[in-house]
């Protein structure tokens, strides 16, 4: 069985709202990345909403860093909230990080 990812996107004024759940990982990776082409990103901000990822890898990251530097380029900002402990742990190793603006608490 493959591992899922689950995307729902919320739009309001100035912001758009992408909830992710499941694991984004080398399979699902590529669905954060399709499912991001289709929003404006123009001088709005992009929040992810990962309180539902469980499992976070080297091609999950690579894609928040991909789509990081794709809404700043847009004149945009990416927000992360809601990390548990291991993508902040994957995000510590990595000394990525302070790359992402990061909202911990709900």
């Amino acid at each position: 069985m493959s591992p899922t990812l689950d995307l729902r996107v919320a739009v309001r004024p100035g912001r758009t709202v992408l909830t992710v759940a499941g694991e984004l990982d080398m399979d699902t990776a590529p669905h954060l990345a399709e499912a991001t082409g289709t929003i404006d990103l123009h001088r709005r901000t992009l929040t992810l909403d990962l309180s539902a990822v469980t499992f976070i890898d080297s091609s999950g990251l690579n894609a928040l860093l991909a789509l990081r530097h794709r809404v700043g380029l847009a004149g945009g900002a990416l927000e992360l909230t809601g990390l548990r402990d291991q993508p902040l742990h994957l995000l510590d190793l990595t000394e990525t990080r302070p790359l992402f603006t990061l909202r911990l608490g709900h």
